[in-house]
């Protein structure tokens, strides 16, 4: 009889066993699930509860009183610069917390370490990481925890936000408080995690953590709101109404749909547990009483204010055992409601790992010195027809990844620029807007090239220059202004046109260099990418790149010994096309001064005139020299005796004005200009056409057809001389090999938690089967 007495009891007894033990598998795999998705960067939705707070906030004593024991982490500044991951499981046996601290490198593998020894691992990683130059990280510090009082719960506790003053002096602060909003935001981008908002306030009109947590989640649909120190916040409340609009907000001042429906309030005592005379608690349990009973004081103490007694619904949202069973039961359900999502995940990322161990083995087996050769020539063909494929127009690659609009070209590559400090408008170039790449954005380059360099004025051209320009002959002091014309004008071109030569280069050099990227782009769109062998590949790319600047040096130097060609020496046959011009303009000017000189020679004659011109007054010399410029208007006389006197004294007037004579008269002056003038945009037109021609013929041209000889041989000798250090073999081989036993692991880890959560799914079908029934 006593036997079927106890068959009940121990009935109910092994169901709850049953029922625990399938909860604690249930926590274990997706404790598994966590440290694997957090290893491997895979997208595993495992729930965990993240608390975000503010410093002040009582963030780390909450966390503390949810575990059941002290972390020796709380007080005041940046406790933690990494997040640290709490994977706690309630195990009655254990009178003491048992802890163990994975491996940062290996995840799979954990240390046991006492509180002490995992504090000392946190400071230690805080000092660290105050002395780099980004002093927080989202790496987070994984902990196990099994304790008699801990709840089946996974906890991320985040760094505490801060909010620094304005001022200018606490620039230190406000950067470490952007980098730790920054941490706490990406953390809340995962929306498999519960975020626990705590808030230090009696007035919910103040929104402190609930401004960073509604920026990610701003129906707070996945957010548990919960207001800390409740036993400070009593005191100060005047009126019943106050306590009542405090535990009840209205919507309109605590709005969306947050969990639980409304918040939680909790109140944690102050004091360390130890046994010093500064620990106000010896032991856990201690602490953990002392958890209880405030939870019954702050009751006790609202119902006072309040004057009535408190309804089921608000005794269920106060105290921390309150949010700790409705955390443990929101989880629960989480992880259950998961499961069945989770199965089809750790099969495509089984799938992908044996397809990745697979694509490793054909690697390693691939590393041999004549499949490796192949590989490269291979790789160098197809290369060069992406190469060619670009300057021959292509739409394959997104003009919006690798297109430049001309002001970006401008930008990067270098913009025309002349002496005057302007550039051209870049909107009067032809396609200036679209973002081109390849042979399209050589032809722009050269054609705002014409636009520019084909409109140069000559620049300037002051009295002082042409004076200067005069000098001294070797064998006579007279002047000669057709020299002079010739030292101005080959003066201004050289000074005017050599920077646009220079710039040329580089904009066309950075659009070949740009190049490399968008064929590297096709060969990976195309599978044709060799993938891992990196220092192959950066040869490639430094033959390419030298071969690119080289072959612009040396067209530069050809087009810079066309330029000094034509600044040295005035070969008067390259600057004859304006000829008709410049006559035309020399024409008119002496017509205009013929018909003054008539004016001025009515009573005394024209040789009379010139003599006395020649002593006269300055204006009077200007008159005569200007007279000079068209003999043919001034010797048609009536008979051929004063023709041929006037001829004379023209000659002599002439060799007078612009021979033995420095005084720089307008004539002078203009004459010199429009002389200067013919020079310099005969050597422009000669400059212009010749540089687009060699650009095109010593530039552009080379790449089609002596880069791919140069690539080859460069190849070739390097695959006789050291085939080794040109595919890297044996750091590739350990490389390679290592990846392979990466993906093993992951392999054998996802293997062993399909297993498991497959067996927990066959358990909850069984479960819903037999409730079924």
């Amino acid at each position: 009889m006593a036997g079927e007495e106890s068959s009940p009891e121990s009935a109910t007894g092994n169901k709850k066993m049953d029922e625990l033990e399938g909860q604690w598998r249930l926590y274990e795999a997706y404790n598994e699930l966590h440290g694997l998705a957090q290893e491997f960067d895979t997208p595993f939705d495992a729930p965990a509860v993240l608390v975000v707070g503010h410093q002040t906030d009582g963030k780390s004593a909450l966390v503390e009183a949810l575990m059941g024991f002290q972390f020796n982490h709380v007080g005041g500044g940046t406790k933690t610069r990494r997040p640290i991951t709490l994977h706690m499981k309630y195990n009655p046996e254990c009178d003491s917390p048992l802890c163990h601290l994975l491996s940062d490198s290996d995840p799979s593998v954990s240390h046991e370490k006492s509180l002490q020894e995992i504090q000392a691992y946190i400071e230690a990683e805080n000092m660290r990481l105050e002395k780099e130059t980004c002093q927080f990280s989202a790496k987070e510090i994984i902990i196990r925890i099994e304790y008699k009082y801990c709840p089946n719960l996974t906890i991320i506790d985040t760094p505490g936000l801060v909010a620094p003053a304005p001022s200018r002096k606490n620039r230190a602060l406000q950067a470490q408080a952007r980098a730790v909003e920054s941490l706490v935001r990406a953390k809340m981008q995962h929306r498999e995690f519960i975020i626990l908002c705590l808030e230090d306030c009696n007035d919910w009109s103040n929104a402190t953590t609930r401004r960073v947590v509604m920026q990610i989640d701003p129906e707070l649909s996945r957010t548990v709101v919960v207001a800390t120190k409740l036993d400070t916040k009593i005191p100060q409340f005047a009126r019943a109404s106050d306590v009542e609009v405090f535990l009840s907000p209205p919507a309109s001042t605590l709005d969306g749909f947050m969990l639980g429906d409304s918040p939680f309030f909790t109140s944690v005592p102050s004091g360390r547990v130890g046994f010093g005379p500064e620990s106000v608690f010896r032991s856990n349990d201690e602490f953990k009483q002392a958890i209880s009973s405030r939870e019954v004081e702050d009751l006790v103490a609202l119902e006072e204010k309040l004057g009535r007694a408190l309804s089921k619904h608000e005794r269920s949202r106060i105290g921390v055992s309150s949010l700790r069973l409705f955390l443990e039961e929101l989880l629960l359900k989480r992880y259950m409601d998961s499961v069945p999502s989770i199965i089809p995940l750790l099969e495509k990322e089984y799938r992908s790992s044996t397809r990745k161990l697979s694509e490793l083995d054909q690697q390693l087996s691939s590393l041999n010195e004549a499949k490796l050769k192949e590989k490269g020539r291979t790789f160098h063909d197809l290369f060069l027809t992406k190469l060619s494929l670009l300057l021959k127009g292509t739409v394959i690659a997104p003009p919006d990844k690798f297109g430049e609009t001309l002001q970006d070209e401008r930008v990067n590559g270098g913009a025309f620029i002349g002496s005057d400090g302007l550039q051209f408008p870049h909107k009067l170039i032809p396609n200036a807007g679209m973002r081109l790449y390849g042979g399209a954005q050589y032809h722009r380059a050269m054609a705002e090239f014409r636009f520019v360099v084909g409109g140069i004025k000559c620049p300037p051209i002051t009295r002082e220059e042409i004076v200067n320009a005069c000098g001294v002959e070797d064998i006579h002091d007279g002047t000669n202004y057709s020299r002079t014309a010739c030292v101005i004008a080959v003066a201004k071109a050289r000074d005017t046109f050599e920077p646009f030569l220079h710039q040329l280069g580089c904009r066309l050099l950075h659009i070949l260099k740009r190049l490399l990227p968008i064929a590297v782009y096709l060969l990976q769109k195309e599978g044709e990418y060799l993938s891992g062998h990196d220092v192959f590949l950066r040869r490639v790319a430094d033959a390419f790149n030298n071969f690119a600047e080289s072959t612009e040096i040396s067209c530069r130097e050809k087009c810079m010994e066309d330029l000094v060609s034509t600044t040295r020496y005035v070969t008067w046959s390259l600057h004859n096309k304006n000829r008709a011009g410049l006559r035309q303009f020399l024409d008119s000017f002496g017509g205009s001064e013929h018909s003054a000189i008539i004016g001025n020679s009515t009573s005394t004659g024209l040789s009379q005139d010139l003599s006395t011109a020649s002593v006269a007054s300055d204006n009077k010399q200007d008159v005569k020299a200007r007279t000079d410029v068209k003999l043919s208007h001034l010797a048609s006389g009536n008979d051929s005796n004063t023709s041929t006197q006037t001829t004379e004294t023209r000659l002599a007037d002439l060799l007078d004005s612009t021979l033995w004579n420095r005084r720089l008269a307008p004539s002078s002056e203009r004459i010199v200009y429009a002389l200067v003038q013919q020079i310099f945009h005969g050597i422009r037109e000669y400059f212009l056409a010749s540089t687009e021609l060699k650009f095109n013929c010593f530039l552009l041209m080379p790449v089609v057809d002596k880069l791919p000889a140069m690539l080859r041989e460069d190849l070739e000798s390097a695959f006789e001389d050291d085939l080794d250090n040109v595919f890297d073999i044996t750091n590739l081989r350990h490389s390679v090999g290592q990846q392979k036993r990466q993906t093993e692991i992951e392999l054998k880890r996802v293997q062993k938690l399909k297993e498991k959560f497959r067996y927990i799914h066959e358990q909850l079908n069984s479960q819903q089967a037999m409730f079924g029934q």
